[in-house]
C-alpha cells in the first residue's frame, strides 16, 4: 500500500466517532504487546521523564483517587503505585488487550483495572480526585464530550494532567516535524510489529487534534480553571493541565 492509500485509509477510519472508536480499539490491541517498547524507541526514552512530570504536576496525595484514563499498560498509574502515593488507582482504558497486557506488569495488583470508554465513563459524579492521562486525548472519539466526561467525575478541587504530541511553533518547524512523524513512526511500525499502519496513525490523528492550545480552551469550556500547558521539545509534545474549582 503507498502512502497515500494508507492516509487515505486511516483517515476514512477515524472520520466519524463511532468510526474512530473501532479503528482505535483495534489498532492498539493489534500493537499491545510491543506498545510500552515502541513508546521507548519513538522518544527514545524521553517519554519516561515526561511522565514523571505529569505525576508531578498531578500532586497526588495519599487520600486521593486517581484515574489513569486511557491507560493503555497502565504506565502512569504503576508509577503511581510504585511511589504510593494515592489511596486508590484505576487504570481504565478502551482496548482489553492493553490492560491485559498491563496486568502483567509488576506492581499490576496494585492498580483497579477498567474497561471504559471515555466518552461514557462507568463512575459517579466527582468520585476521582486527579484524573492523568498519557497520549490518550488524541485518541478520544469526540474529544469534547470526552473532557466533558473528565468534568463531571473529578470533585472540586480535584485536578487533571495530559501529555499528549503537541505542535510545534513557528510553522516552519511544525511542518518539519510532522514530515519527521511521517517517516519515524512508519519506520517504527514496520520494524516492531510489521505493520506501517499502527504508528502512522499517530501523524494522521494530528491533522484533527486542536492541541495543546486548544485542548486549555475546551478545558475552560467545560468549566476547568486555570488551564494550561507546559512545551516539551519546542511544543511537539506539551502536558495540558487543570482545576476543577473548589
Amino acid at each position: 500500500m503507498n502512502a497515500s492509500h494508507l492516509k487515505d485509509r486511516i483517515r476514512a477510519g477515524i472520520v466519524t466517532p463511532d468510526s474512530k472508536r473501532d479503528y482505535v480499539q483495534s489498532l492498539f490491541g493489534r500493537i499491545a504487546g510491543r506498545y510500552d517498547l515502541t513508546n521507548d524507541v519513538i522518544s527514545a526514552g524521553l517519554h519516561r521523564r515526561w511522565k514523571r512530570l505529569v505525576l508531578e504536576l498531578a500532586d497526588v496525595r495519599p487520600e486521593h483517587v486517581v484515574l489513569d484514563l486511557a491507560a493503555g499498560t497502565g504506565d502512569l498509574a504503576l508509577r503511581a503505585a510504585r511511589k504510593r502515593t494515592a489511596g486508590l488507582l484505576i487504570a481504565g482504558d478502551l482496548t482489553v488487550e492493553m490492560m491485559r497486557h498491563g496486568r502483567t506488569r509488576g506492581g499490576a495488583d496494585a492498580v483497579s483495572w477498567l474497561a471504559c470508554d471515555a466518552m461514557r465513563l462507568p463512575l459517579a459524579d466527582a468520585s476521582v480526585d486527579r484524573v492523568v492521562i498519557g497520549y490518550g486525548l488524541r485518541n478520544f472519539p469526540d474529544l469534547d464530550q470526552s473532557i466533558g466526561e473528565i468534568r463531571r467525575v473529578t470533585r472540586p478541587g480535584g485536578r487533571v494532567v495530559s501529555l499528549d504530541f503537541g505542535r510545534a511553533e513557528p510553522e516552519w518547524l511544525d511542518r518539519t516535524y510532522v514530515s519527521y512523524l511521517e517517516v519515524s513512526t512508519s519506520v517504527a511500525g514496520w520494524l516492531l510489529h510489521r505493520d506501517v499502519e499502527s504508528y502512522r496513525y499517530i501523524p494522521e490523528s494530528l491533522r484533527t487534534y486542536p492541541a495543546q492550545r486548544g485542548v486549555a480552551e475546551l478545558m475552560q469550556r467545560h468549566g476547568f480553571v486555570h488551564c494550561g500547558s507546559v512545551d516539551l521539545l519546542f511544543g511537539t509534545m506539551a502536558v495540558n493541565f487543570a482545576d476543577v474549582p473548589a
